[in-house]
């Protein structure tokens, strides 16, 4: 699975000390994981923000960084499959 580089991100931080220098939203203590996690398991991006108290502007933009982020990332050809032939 690819890292995205979130320092790149304005909308998140990471802090030594805080939440052991994971990437959080910006002035709290919510990893960004939170939105990933949660989407995975069917919650809306109005629920994620109510259980975490994050505004829409907050979660779309870790979204989009995503999204614009695995645009970008070098895609890795397959690898070669082995047959009888090759055996």
């Amino acid at each position: 699975m690819a890292t995205l580089d979130w320092s790149q991100c304005p909308a998140v931080e990471s802090i030594p000390g805080k939440r052991s220098g994971a990437w959080v939203f910006r002035d709290t203590r919510t990893p960004v994981s939170v939105v990933f996690d949660n989407l995975e398991v069917g919650a809306s991006i109005s629920e994620i923000m109510d259980w975490f108290h994050l505004s829409h502007g907050q979660v779309v933009a870790v979204i989009e960084f995503a999204a614009r982020s695995l645009d970008t990332l070098p895609v890795q050809p397959p690898a070669p499959m082995a047959d009888a032939h090759t055996l």
